[in-house]
């Protein structure tokens, strides 16, 4: 009996130590694939140094510049120093056959060979490749987009902002269901991106009026393949935000968009020192376009008009019980024009505040305005309003 223990024992040993030594190394960039534009991650699972089995994992464009993204994931066999397989694309069903060489030297890899895909050989000559643990590899990819479910206040995220994470066979569905609403998709959120590929979820961003984010977003949380749902980062930047009480400035539930715009109007004009100062507001997204004309005295008795506009958004201060209001303004942009007749013809040199170019004089705008409103400002070293 005992024996036939000890004999066991030593049958077990060398599979348990070969199960015991069984390591998982990652490749994140091998050069030269797609035209240096592909998000590559190579995994190795190994035991000592010889690879017993590996995953290729490739993302790229579509096309050349296509707003697509595509991927196959490959998996490999190794025999030797070759990693070969074969496999297809993952959204137009193309062929894909790899048949790479890796060699190490000194403590880094080496890897040449071919990557077919449909009618396309792509030759691969990597060098100079250094590998990670499971761990590091871990560290090096992006965190999921913030959303934030029930944020307590919106001094994190933006109450014009949500966003939704979408499964992605539920995607086209989903955005065809926003048709004819009140909502702005962000152009940008419809391509998936390789890490949203690879977890199969995509984050849809979206623009509201923020006074009916919240009843947008539970409608939304219920719709198919939705599996979170919340409020992001946006438009709001509290440096350029004041905070006031809402009393006076609402008419019932509803924010008193009027008295607002006349107030902004009216402040804007005197410290901008315009002659005209107008205001419209986007019903559907709760956003006020403000417009303001004044001299440019840059070529004293020309007579030219400077046009500044700027969009505003006022916000409740929280998703729920809120007692404040948020008023965000942008930074203003500038047109100059000859609005005489007959009109000097300028070139259309629109100054948009932004580094190299001279910063539009805004008189003191978000002071003027945090007095009229009795409003508090953010402070950025605190992280409290003041």
């Amino acid at each position: 009996m005992r024996k036939a223990l000890v004999l066991g024992c030593l049958i077990a040993w060398p599979a348990l130590a070969a199960a015991q030594d069984a390591e998982t190394r990652y490749f994140t960039s091998i050069d030269g694939l797609m035209d240096g534009n592909a998000d590559v991650i190579l995994k190795e699972v190994r035991s000592g140094r010889a690879v017993t089995a590996a995953v290729l994992d490739v993302c790229y464009p579509a096309a050349p510049g296509a707003h697509r993204n595509e991927r196959f994931v490959v998996d490999l066999t190794a025999s030797g120093q070759t990693l070969a397989g074969s496999g297809q694309t993952i959204g137009d069903k193309l062929p894909v056959t790899v048949k790479l060489t890796r060699r190490m030297v000194d403590g880094r890899y080496d890897f040449s060979g071919q990557i077919s895909v449909g009618q396309t050989a792509l030759q691969v000559s990597s060098t100079d490749n250094a590998d990670m643990s499971e761990a590091e590899f871990k560290e090096t990819r992006s965190p999921d987009s913030e959303i934030a479910a029930s944020p307590p206040d919106f001094t994190e995220v933006s109450p014009e902002a949500i966003a939704v994470r979408v499964r992605l066979d539920a995607v086209p569905a989903f955005l065809a269901g926003l048709k004819g609403q009140d909502v702005e998709v962000d152009y940008a959120s419809l391509v998936a991106s390789c890490d949203e590929l690879r977890a199969g979820e995509q984050v849809l961003a979206m623009s509201v009026d923020p006074e009916r984010a919240p009843t947008l977003l539970a409608r939304l949380k219920s719709a198919p393949g939705v599996v979170a749902s919340g409020w992001t980062s946006g438009r709001f930047d509290l440096e350029r935000t004041i905070r006031f009480a809402e009393e006076g400035w609402r008419t019932g539930e509803r924010i008193d968009r009027a008295r607002i715009a006349t107030t902004v109007a009216d402040t804007l004009k005197r410290a901008l020192k315009a002659q005209t100062a107008t205001t419209t507001w986007n019903e559907a997204l709760g956003r006020m376009s403000v417009t303001l004309k004044r001299d440019n005295p840059i070529v004293a008795g020309l007579g030219l008009t400077e046009t500044l506009t700027a969009t505003v958004i006022v916000a409740p201060d929280r998703p729920a019980n809120a007692r404040h209001l948020l008023l965000w303004i942008e930074r203003f942009s500038s047109l100059t024009s000859d609005e005489a007749t007959p009109a000097l013809r300028l070139a259309e040199t629109q100054n948009l505040d932004e580094e190299g170019a001279a910063p539009i004089d805004d008189g003191g705008s978000l002071d003027a305005l945090a007095a009229a409103f009795k409003a508090q400002r953010w402070d950025i070293e605190r992280e409290a309003w003041k």
